[in-house]
């Protein structure tokens, strides 16, 4: 498809124009100043940055230093996650926590939890009836079972 040049100078015309731009706002993640390597990052440090990618075991995160990092499914959420898409997609901006660096092996621990201060109390997990509901009540035993081969074998031992 060939558009001519009258055609492109009127959508640009048009898109120069207050509000008439159709496109969603973009965001950008702020990389942090002075954080371009490994080297740069230190534990506990927070970040935000973009999700690249997400797989079953979590989601892998762009901060800025050439290397994605990881955040796995169990630092996604401070609940439990089934499935790391619940919780992030591709292309959403997040902030992270480092975790851990290994420089040798270029790979980064993140972690989306929120941080637990030293007077702080973790935060409990749900209480009371299971999710699944209440637990069956137990069979009663016998009193008095026949012995099997493996209760005789053991009977014969003593």
């Amino acid at each position: 498809m060939l558009i001519s040049k009258p055609t492109v100078r009127d959508i640009l015309l048009e898109l120069e124009k207050p509000g008439r731009d159709p496109r969603p706002v973009f965001k950008a993640a702020t990389f942090k100043e002075g954080v371009e390597s490994l080297a740069h990052l230190e534990v506990g440090m927070q970040l935000e940055g973009v999700v690249t990618n997400v797989a079953n075991f979590g989601a892998f995160v762009d901060i800025g230093v050439h290397q994605d990092g990881l955040v796995h499914i169990s630092q996604l959420a401070d609940r439990f996650v089934k499935d790391p898409r619940e919780v992030v997609k591709a292309g959403d901006i997040v902030k992270v926590r480092v975790v851990e660096v290994d420089i040798k092996r270029n790979r980064i621990a993140l972690t989306m939890k929120r941080e637990v201060t030293p007077g702080e109390v973790a935060p409990a997990r749900p209480s009371g009836p299971r999710a699944n509901g209440p637990m069956p009540p137990r069979k009663p035993q016998p009193a008095s079972a026949p012995p099997t081969a493996m209760a005789a074998a053991f009977g014969k031992l003593r």
